[in-house]
């Protein structure tokens, strides 16, 4: 396989499981070297184990809850050191509160702000002097169709902490583009322990989400999202930036 990416250095947020270790493959398997960041080190050694196993790629996992806004700056600075370089951002970990409104709890939204939008900008404040440094690089943020649902009772506050992500994603796009850096968001459906769980908590209304998907499958974490966002981040896709892109088997229409 073609290794554009090779040696480039990739930090990625919630990368223990799911999505974000499903990209962790995806970048590894190009030469990318992983730093898996999660609240649970076990999982992130985990990610960065298989890598090396499986691709040859190296790695290492650091434990940080990135909800402790106070904690990225070490996050980052301990990251940079390990390879001397970071050219990807990946900002996948997030927290989800599915309620009305009216049983929202404002705590558990501040927490998912932090957990979304405030973590991911902090990340993106913080790593884009590295990404000048390397003469450019990638940052893809995660979001989700929640607010494009057509029925978005109970998903409310989860749909504005996505959309947040997508806002701040366009505004580097435009004022850091110049500089060589690219970023984008996608928004991925994905077989998930987040999405069982959620599954199994709401199985009448997962079950019709599902016949929803025109390719009638739910992604897979590595071959459908992580491949991709590989070459989101290959030079073959040095014209895409600013952009929503859902992952999802043709399920949203983003207009």
């Amino acid at each position: 396989m073609d290794k554009p990416l090779t040696d480039q250095v990739a930090l990625i947020t919630g990368a223990g499981q799911g999505v974000g270790q499903g990209i962790a493959y995806g970048l590894a398997k190009r030469g990318v070297r992983i730093i898996a960041v999660g609240r649970t080190l076990e999982k992130c050694e985990g990610t960065i184990a298989t890598i090396k196993e499986r691709f040859g790629t190296d790695g290492a996992a650091i434990r940080c809850d990135i909800g402790v806004i106070a904690d990225l700056d070490n996050l980052v600075t301990t990251a940079a050191k390990q390879f001397g370089r970071i050219d990807i951002l990946v900002n996948n970990a997030v927290s989800a509160q599915i309620t009305p409104l009216l049983d929202a709890s404002i705590e558990e939204f501040e927490l998912g702000l932090r957990d979304g939008p405030v973590a991911s900008l902090k990340l993106m404040q913080l790593v884009q002097p590295h990404l000048v440094t390397a003469g450019g690089g990638n940052i893809i943020n995660l979001a989700s169709s929640a607010a494009m649902r057509w029925d978005s009772s109970n998903y409310g506050v989860y749909a504005a902490e996505k959309e947040a992500i997508r806002a701040l994603t366009r505004a580097a796009a435009n004022e850091w583009g110049g500089l060589g850096i690219r970023s984008n968001t996608i928004l991925p459906l994905a077989q998930s322990p987040a999405l069982a769980a959620w599954a199994k908590y709401r199985p009448e209304e997962a079950e019709a989400f599902m016949k929803t998907v025109p390719q009638q499958r739910i992604g897979d974490c590595e071959q459908d999202i992580g491949d991709f966002v590989a070459t989101l981040c290959s030079p073959e896709s040095r014209f895409v930036n600013g952009q929503s892109i859902a992952l999802d088997g043709g399920q949203v229409n983003l207009g």
